[in-house]
């Protein structure tokens, strides 16, 4: 059981009798407020001054989150207090007051004040108003965290996606520059290498962003998916001749052990998405002359086991407890030279996911790895499979 986490808030309490603010202190010594939505108990720190000047001198000094502030106090109002509070001007303010006219609260409302309680009150009441302005500064504060944290998610993603295509454009206008010059003579066919090169590199740069526009889709819940009944043996069939070039180019064998047909309700494309990427990481992250292995099996309670084997380079433990993340890719001795997104694991623990499954890795370095993952019936909405995702 995870114990809630405490945020400590500071309060202030501001009125000329002593009793009130001795009261006060005493109906909020202990006083906490749960916050079960994010497993969290706020507590408070209570201090307290009798006069404007002591607020305006205990705020310069320390920034309260809340301020339990009297309308009327000897030297100036409350309001006074707040026009000439120092910045920044980061707390609620609850104004205290027996004069609650309408003139009052909107000039109070206009200098920040968050709520108002009428003299006399019952502690009950004194808590219920703290506990409803520590609410609000929580869950203000938490937005702009996440606000900030999304900004600077923003930032790191633009920064990896810059550096991921600059390399690659800067090679493809190389080549370019280079025909332009006709730096190998007037014939075409000596331009042959860097047209294949620059293919490649356009290749790789249209892979990234089809891999972005899969990630942020999965991410949204915005991917439109077509369910219905997919052979999942012949859809592995299909992903094998997919990755047979690849393969032949490293003399990888690819191997399918499955049963004649193995029936699930899918969507076509994720289910390419999720034999793609296991194939095609079996096989770049391979040894020439190597092999790779894809098994289908039909567990008890109808899940699909999928297994999928490789005699590659393996990973270390580092390796390994990174492997998930996004732009990630294992830079060693063995794979410096190896293209591709950094995307491609990601997508496909995403996809897993919407079949109720993980994705779980064996792997030793220098001897191969084994990805293992169960797939089961995608469940289809009262309203159906929604329409398939166009091109």
């Amino acid at each position: 059981m995870n114990l809630p986490k405490e945020q400590q808030l500071d309060l202030l309490i501001v009125d000329d009798e002593a009793g009130m603010r001795t009261g006060a202190e005493r109906s909020l010594e202990g006083f906490s407020v749960t916050l079960p939505d994010f497993n969290e108990t706020v507590t408070f720190t209570v201090r307290s001054t009798g006069t404007g000047e002591e607020a305006l001198a205990a705020l310069k000094a320390k920034t309260p989150d809340i301020i339990l502030l009297d309308y009327k106090l000897p030297d100036m109002t409350g309001i006074d207090v707040l026009e000439a509070a120092p910045e920044p001007r980061d707390f609620l303010t609850i104004m205290i007051t027996a004069f609650a006219s309408l003139e009052v609260a909107v000039t109070a409302t206009k200098r920040g004040a968050f709520d108002f309680l009428a003299k006399p009150f019952t502690p009950e009441e004194l808590r219920a108003t703290v506990q409803k302005a520590a609410r609000s500064i929580y869950l203000h504060r938490k937005a702009r965290r996440l606000e900030e944290e999304k900004k600077q998610v923003r930032f790191e993603f633009i920064s990896v996606l810059a550096h991921e295509l600059k390399s690659p454009l800067a090679a493809v206008e190389g080549y370019m520059h280079l025909m332009k010059e006709r730096m190998k003579g007037p014939e075409l066919a000596a331009y042959d290498s860097m047209v294949e090169r620059s293919v490649v590199r356009i290749g790789g740069m249209r892979k990234l962003v089809m891999d972005l526009l899969d990630l942020t889709r999965l991410e949204s819940g915005k991917k439109k998916r077509a369910l219905e009944p997919v052979d999942l043996v012949k859809a592995a069939g299909l992903a094998l001749e997919a990755a047979a070039q690849m393969a032949a180019r490293k003399k990888v064998t690819l191997e399918l052990k499955a049963p004649p047909e193995l029936l699930m309700t899918a969507d076509p494309g994720e289910v390419d998405m999720i034999f793609s990427n296991l194939l095609t990481n079996a096989v770049k992250y391979n040894k020439d002359g190597g092999k790779a292995v894809l098994e289908l099996e039909r567990r008890d309670g109808g899940a699909v086991l999928v297994r999928c084997s490789d005699t590659g380079i393996g990973m270390t433990e580092t390796e390994l407890a990174k492997l998930f993340g996004e732009f990630v890719r294992m830079k060693n001795e063995h794979t410096r030279s190896i293209d591709g997104s950094g995307l491609g694991l990601s997508i496909l623990k995403k996809v897993v996911k919407l079949y109720g499954g993980e994705v779980r890795v064996k792997s030793a370095y220098g001897e191969g790895s084994s990805f293992e993952l169960t797939l089961k019936d995608a469940k289809v909405s009262m309203a159906g499979a929604e329409p398939a995702l166009k091109a």
